[in-house]
């Protein structure tokens, strides 16, 4: 099988995943710590995988286009933010909802979302080149968002879980670090390209692992989340579609390409959930719904690019004839 192959069909990998995973978790309950054992060292792996695709040491090259890099700094750090903000009212009540949401839309994706600008017909150089900026951006901004959109009460249960700081250190600074090291030692000499390569298989089953570890830790969080989580999908539709707007209105602004536009669009609305799952996961008793709200999110999110893909190119950033 092609790594494109694995790509184009990951959603339903994932989706696989997940329902054995809850399959497993109620059939043997004793096997929910086994899951939670599991999932740090491969969320781990996983983190350090998608990393490794991100040219960390090649920062300088998403200042080539000064108008698109302007543009995708507004629209993921400006425009996104105010969304969000404008959304949280109307969502669920309940603030461990309201802080997996809050997590998982204000942070720009810096993996799949090169997948499918490629496949989107976008440009996969401008998205590859702005790619280690969000990655940065985001882990810097994400903390001054919180304590903007959350309310003190909150903000201080979340910011009082004291594995917050270890789980970020453990499972970003180190698979970053990592990262960082393995890309000049393949940059080094030619021929080690091909780790690069060999890298790259792994993002698809390893996510396919945590979501299925993820699934079977939380299976009783789940069930007992189902009726919120029926609340909060349509909301992450609406955010696809105003995300899509949003770039397209950029696209007209700043006058870029009708490819540049496109991966604007991809940008926008392709969001980093499992680089948020560690903050997630170390939150205090209480709060499991936010690991929860995230896994949804992500797969409303796959769906969604499913759409964007016959969407952009055809209507929405149409090349003219």
């Amino acid at each position: 099988m092609k790594r494109d192959t694995l790509e184009r069909h990951q959603v339903w990998v994932y989706l696989v995943g997940i329902l054995v995973g809850l399959a497993l978790g109620v059939s043997f309950p004793a096997v929910g710590p086994v899951f939670e054992a599991w999932l740090w060292p491969v969320l781990g792996l996983l983190l350090y995988a998608t990393f490794v695709q991100v040219p960390l040491l090649h920062i300088r090259d998403a200042f080539g286009d000064r108008r698109f890099l302007v543009a995708s700094g507004l629209g993921n750090f400006v425009l996104v933010p105010l969304l969000v903000w404008t959304l949280l009212p109307w969502l669920p009540a309940d603030p461990a909802v309201r802080l997996g949401v809050l997590l998982v839309l204000l942070v720009p994706c810096t993996d799949w979302f090169i997948t499918f600008a490629q496949r989107g017909r976008g440009d996969t150089a401008r998205a590859v080149a702005v790619t280690p900026l969000n990655l940065l951006a985001q882990l810097l901004l994400l903390p001054v968002y919180l304590w903007w959109m959350l309310p003190a009460e909150e903000l201080g249960t979340v910011l009082r879980a004291t594995d917050l700081l270890p789980a970020a250190l453990a499972l970003i600074g180190v698979p970053l670090l990592l990262a960082a090291l393995s890309e000049r030692w393949i940059e080094a000499q030619p021929q080690r390209a091909c780790w690069r390569e060999r890298l790259a298989w792994w993002p698809v089953p390893l996510l396919a692992l945590v979501l299925l570890s993820i699934a079977g830790a939380q299976v009783h969080t789940v069930r007992a989340a189902g009726p919120v989580l029926l609340a909060v999908v349509p909301w992450f539709a609406l955010y696809l579609v105003l995300a899509a707007l949003i770039a397209w209105s950029l696209t007209r602004a700043f006058r870029l390409g009708q490819a540049a536009g496109r991966t604007l669009a991809f940008s926008l609305g392709t969001r980093n959930s499992f680089v948020v799952l560690p903050f997630a996961l170390a939150l205090p008793a209480g709060w499991e719904v936010t690991v929860v709200v995230i896994v949804a999110q992500s797969l409303v999110e796959l769906f969604g690019m499913v759409f964007y893909l016959w969407w952009l190119p055809r209507h929405l950033f149409r090349d003219p004839r």
